[in-house]
C-alpha cells in the first residue's frame, strides 16, 4: 500500500466467492439486503436479566446452538463470540463450494478471524472466583475465550493448516482481516482465506463501560429502532450489537479453476492510525482520509470511480462528523452516494466492518444501495450525498468503498469492484 500513485505492477486478482452472515438483521445475504433495503430493524430493548438498567436499547442476533458445529465438553465452554464465528465460516466454505483438502490443499488455505475475544466468559469466572476461591475456576478457560480462539476452531473444524492469525484493531479488526487476508493472497502465500469477525459484547460490565463513558444512544426506551441514527441531528450514540461476518477470499485463477462464481473482487485496502486520541478521531479527519486515499491508490482507482460509501457511520456526534469531513478531504463537494447501515443492525464491533463490505459487495451485484435509516434530520454539519428513506437504483457502478474505525485510531478502507472470475455469482 502506498499514498503515491496506482503501481502499474501485475498481481493476483482476488475474488470474494463465498460469504457467511450472522446479524441482527437475518443470517442469509437475502435476509440481510432485503433488511438494509427496507428498513427492517434488529434494534431493541433486551429482555428482563442481567443486562436490565445497562442497556436501554441492543441489537441482538438470533440463538445458536453450540453443539451443532463443537462435540463434547467443547460446546459447553465456548464463549458466544466464537460460536457467532464459527457459524459464519461454516456458512462462507459452503456458499464457496469449498471443502479442504478436496478443492484446496489444506496447507494453501488461511483463516483470519478477529475480534475482541470472549470477555462475557471472562467475566463470568471471574464471578465464580470470587464466590468459590481458585478451584472453582475452568480450566477450559482460555480456550474458550482467548481472542485467537475463533480462527483456531475454525481451523481445526475444517482441516485448515496454512496461515492462522486473529487481529485485535477493536471496531477496525474484521475489515483488517480482510485487508490482510489480500496481501497474503497477492503474495502467493495462499490459495484462499477464511477472513472475517465474530462478537458478542453483550454482556454488563462492557455495555456499562460504553454507558459510563456516555457513548450510548440514550433516551429511546419507547422507541428502540430509532436509536441509532447515523448523521442525523438527533444521533446521541451508538447502539451496541453482536454478530458475525465471513468472507473466503480466493484467488481468481484458483477459483476459475474449480469453475467457482465470484461475487466481487477486493481490489485494494488502507490501512493508517489518527495518532490522536485512545478513543476518539482526529477532527479534521486526516488519518480516515489518508487510509481512502491509499485504498484508492492501491486499488488504482480514481475517486471518481466510486460508486457508493459504505460509512462507518456510528451515530456518535464526533464520529460522525470525523468522517464526513475525511469523505469531503477526499471526495470534493461533489462525493458518492453514501450511507450507514448501522441504523438497522447497531455496532457489531469489529463484525461490523465485515457485514457491511458484504452488504457493500451486494450493493454492487445488485445495483442497488441502499438507505441510511433514522436519517429524518439530516445534520447540517454532515452534508453528503445521503441516501435516505428508500433504496437508490444504481446499475451503473463499478466500484465501492467500505470505511471502519476503531478505537486506538485504527483506520481501514476497502475498495471492491465486479468479478474477474469467469462466473459471476447472480444476487
Amino acid at each position: 500500500m502506498t499514498d503515491a500513485q496506482p503501481g502499474t505492477g501485475s498481481r493476483a486478482d482476488v475474488v470474494v466467492s463465498g460469504m457467511g452472515l450472522v446479524t441482527p438483521v437475518g443470517s442469509t445475504a437475502a435476509e440481510v439486503m432485503a433488511a438494509m433495503c427496507e428498513g427492517r430493524s434488529g434494534l431493541s430493548r433486551p429482555p428482563e436479566g442481567p443486562l436490565t438498567g445497562s442497556l436501554e436499547v441492543a441489537a441482538f442476533s438470533p440463538p445458536i446452538d453450540p453443539a451443532s458445529l463443537l462435540s463434547g465438553p467443547d460446546s459447553r465452554v465456548v464463549d458466544r463470540y466464537i460460536v457467532l464465528a464459527m457459524r459464519a465460516a461454516a456458512d462462507a466454505l459452503a456458499d464457496a463450494g469449498i471443502e479442504v483438502g478436496r478443492d484446496v490443499d489444506p496447507y494453501r488455505i488461511g483463516v483470519i478471524l478477529s475480534g475482541a475475544g470472549g470477555l462475557a466468559t471472562l467475566e463470568a469466572q471471574v464471578i465464580i472466583r470470587t464466590q468459590r476461591g481458585r478451584l472453582g475456576v475452568s480450566p477450559y478457560l482460555l480456550p474458550g475465550m482467548l481472542p485467537n480462539m475463533s480462527a483456531a476452531r475454525v481451523a481445526i473444524r475444517h482441516g485448515i493448516r496454512g496461515y492462522s492469525s486473529s487481529i485485535g484493531t477493536a471496531c477496525a479488526a474484521g475489515a483488517q482481516s480482510i485487508g490482510e487476508g489480500l496481501r497474503l493472497l497477492r503474495a502467493d502465500e495462499a490459495d484462499v482465506v477464511v477472513v472475517g469477525c465474530g462478537e458478542a459484547p453483550l454482556f454488563p460490565t462492557l455495555a456499562d463501560t460504553f454507558g459510563n463513558a456516555r457513548a450510548l444512544a440514550r433516551g429511546w426506551a419507547d422507541d428502540p429502532t430509532g436509536a441509532s441514527r447515523p448523521f442525523d441531528r438527533r444521533r446521541n450514540g451508538l447502539v451496541l450489537g453482536e454478530g458475525a461476518g465471513v468472507l473466503v477470499l480466493e484467488r481468481a485463477e484458483h477459483a476459475d479453476a474449480r469453475g467457482a462464481a465470484g461475487y466481487a473482487d477486493v481490489l485494494g485496502w488502507g490501512a493508517t492510525n489518527d495518532a490522536h486520541h485512545a478513543t476518539t478521531p482526529r477532527p479534521d479527519g486526516e488519518g480516515a482520509a489518508a487510509c481512502m486515499r491509499r485504498a484508492l491508490a492501491d486499488a488504482r482507482v480514481g475517486t471518481e470511480d466510486i460508486g457508493y460509501i459504505n460509512a462507518h457511520g456510528t451515530s456518535t456526534k464526533l464520529g460522525d462528523l470525523a468522517e464526513v469531513t475525511a469523505i469531503r478531504k477526499v471526495f470534493g463537494e461533489q462525493p458518492p452516494p453514501v450511507s450507514a447501515t448501522k441504523a438497522v443492525t447497531g455496532h457489531m464491533l469489529g463484525a461490523s466492518g465485515v457485514v457491511e463490505s458484504a452488504v457493500s459487495i451486494l450493493a454492487l451485484r445488485r445495483g442497488l444501495l441502499p438507505p441510511t435509516h433514522n436519517l429524518d434530520d439530516p445534520d447540517p454539519a454532515c452534508e453528503l450525498d445521503h441516501i435516505r428513506k428508500a433504496p437508490r437504483q444504481a446499475p451503473e457502478i463499478s466500484h465501492v468503498l467500505s470505511n471502519s474505525f476503531g478505537f486506538g485510531g485504527h483506520n481501514i478502507s476497502l475498495v471492491y469492484g465486479r468479478p474477474s472470475t469467469r462466473l459471476s455469482r447472480s444476487t
